[in-house]
């Protein structure tokens, strides 16, 4: 006998992708998260394709992930596709001491990010 398993959080035309502890801040994510928010798929990631932000290399793989996770495990249709929601929090701070005049010290606070990204099916016209 094993566990029970738990009931889908998301509705049936929905999937998610999450990524944890990315090397970043959460108000530069959540500059590259405004690109793709509402966007469809394709839209999506052209946007993130050509964008000059570092980060949106990563924003990019995760959205594919989350493309990937619709059509492989919830059998949705790919051209119909939408970013329906783009959720950006904080992840731990590293601090850091940076050595200062006069043998006194600087913090420096190196933050990581988490990021959701939740892709949906639009229903035909």
């Amino acid at each position: 006998m094993g566990k029970s398993s738990t009931p889908r959080r998301l509705s049936d035309n929905e999937a998610k992708a999450t990524l944890r502890s990315l090397r970043t801040s959460p108000q530069k994510l959540g500059l590259v998260a405004e690109l793709i928010r509402g966007r469809n798929v394709e839209d999506a990631l052209t946007q993130l394709t050509f964008s000059r932000k570092a980060v949106a290399r990563d924003v990019k793989k995760l959205l594919q992930s989350a493309i990937a996770n619709a059509e492989n495990n919830h059998n949705l249709d790919v051209d119909l596709l939408y970013v329906s929601d783009v959720q950006v929090g904080r992840g731990l701070v590293m601090k850091r001491i940076r050595a200062r005049a006069r043998g006194r010290a600087a913090r420096i606070l190196k933050p990581f990010s988490n990021i959701s990204i939740t892709v949906a099916e639009r229903k035909e016209n």
